[in-house]
């Protein structure tokens, strides 16, 4: 895994963050050769697995958390068995360094044979027997392993993360360690100096670039790149990397133009996953985040997808956006933590750190039948994540209007301008853009 680059979007993605970890992966490696992995932050919504199967293109690989693990520095050295003779045992320590891991038949650890552990049994068994000091080393071994090796060795399973049983290993006396999988069964051998000093993950995030809305531990990965279209809010870095940040509706648009500008094509597939992300972030080209640039990037992108053979074939800009849209989840068949959950961003500002989830709707008449439901689960999201406020915005995609539920007393956003409902929404009419159109007012009421 250390060996690869993880391409990832943000945690709760939507369409355009996988879609652009999608692009961007098949560009690195199509045109610099790069070893690049797309990658998600979290669970895919249902637009995005609507997108995802019409175009026969399997989910990024789940990286929720960047710290190191064992699996990163464990080395799955040749085996023996308790049985076989401690010669067979010694071939592999000569070749290993100094450790042979001896395993049972059912692939789970017996013992750790090493110099250490080789001294001990010889010392123990001549003792002070003078004849026992005439032994060959042949004869010792031809004895059988389990009667030489180690039996209380630490170990850890490959998926644990290593900076959470540092304390642990600092402790243990023994430079090796297990390192076991989910049965319990041998996966590879760690070195003590190798658990301190794990590579880092290599990681470029997409369509984000504040740290409390990226991939867990990512102080701990190797920060390559940045490319994004909203608001900055990155941290520091240790060394220089690249950044692109550009106001366009969408991160697809921007690796659309980067593909074009390596002079290639992508595959039908990946411009169709690249469209869905510029149509879904940008409704259809109406949001008011959309740029000129977004619209010449919805005809590049359609003319590499919209070929004969394809799944997209047949189809228009207006037509495939239309069933992008639809494919979300709406109102109704979903749980309403899951409604709060799923398009949702942390954001500080002034004193206050707040959450604002988004969730797109065909009518803004769902939101009567769901409102009670909808407001303990933002209170529960509220709690939770020990937020000042949370506020849902349930847009209207048809007619380019949303209702805003809001949970967390703050007097400031009392200046909302956005007329108080009777059943204590807000009515935001012609604001469908949480980056472009709500999020700005509400910051401005708090820093100001």
């Amino acid at each position: 895994m250390h060996n690869s680059v993880y391409v990832t979007g943000h945690v709760n993605p939507d369409t355009d963050s996988i879609a652009s970890a999608l692009g961007y992966a098949w560009l690195l490696r199509e045109r610099d050769g790069t070893d690049a992995v797309a990658a998600r932050a979290g669970a895919i919504n249902a637009q995005t697995t609507w997108v995802l199967k019409h175009l026969q293109i399997d989910p990024p690989f789940l990286l929720t958390d960047a710290s190191p693990r064992f699996e990163s520095v464990m080395r799955r050295l040749d085996t023996s068995a308790p049985d076989r003779p401690l010669s067979e045992a010694w071939a592999i320590l000569s070749r290993t360094g100094g450790v042979a891991p001896v395993v049972d038949s059912d692939g789970k650890p017996f013992g750790l044979l090493t110099g250490r552990s080789l001294i001990t049994s010889l010392s123990k068994m001549i003792g002070p027997h003078p004849r026992r000091k005439d032994m060959r080393l042949s004869e010792f071994l031809e004895l059988p392993c389990e009667q030489a090796v180690e039996f209380n060795v630490p170990a850890f399973q490959a998926s644990t993360r290593i900076r959470d049983v540092l304390h642990r290993i600092l402790r243990e006396e023994g430079e090796e360690f297990w390192v076991l999988d989910e049965q319990g069964r041998y996966a590879g051998i760690c070195r003590q100096r190798d658990a301190l000093n794990p590579p880092r993950l290599k990681i470029i995030l997409v369509d984000h670039n504040e740290p409390h809305q990226a991939v867990g531990s990512l102080e701990e990965a190797e920060l390559l790149e940045i490319l994004d279209h909203h608001r900055l809010g990155n941290s520091h870095t240790h060394t220089p990397i690249r950044f692109i940040v550009d106001i366009v509706g969408s991160t697809s648009t921007l690796v659309s133009e980067q593909i074009e500008d390596a002079g290639l094509s992508a595959p039908p597939a990946i411009a169709g996953v690249l469209l869905a992300g510029l149509l879904s972030d940008t409704l259809i080209l109406h949001s008011p985040t959309t740029t000129p640039r977004d619209h010449e990037a919805a005809q590049r992108l359609s003319r590499w997808a919209f070929v004969r053979g394809s799944s997209l074939a047949g189809e228009t800009l207006q037509s495939f956006g239309e069933k992008v849209l639809a494919a979300s989840a709406g109102l109704r068949s979903r749980p309403a933590n899951e409604v709060v959950s799923t398009d949702m961003k942390i954001y500080r500002a002034g004193n206050y750190q707040f959450a604002i989830a988004q969730v797109e709707v065909s009518d803004l008449y769902e939101v009567s039948g769901s409102l009670e439901a909808l407001n303990k689960a933002l209170s529960d999201l509220r709690d939770s994540k020990g937020l000042d406020f949370a506020m849902l915005m349930v847009t209207d995609v048809v007619r380019s209007s949303s209702r805003l539920l809001l949970s967390g007393n703050v007097p400031l956003l009392d200046e909302l301008p956005y007329p108080p409902q009777p059943d204590g929404t807000r009515l935001a009419q012609d604001v469908v853009s949480r980056k472009k159109q709500l999020l700005p007012i509400v910051l401005s009421l708090l820093e100001n």
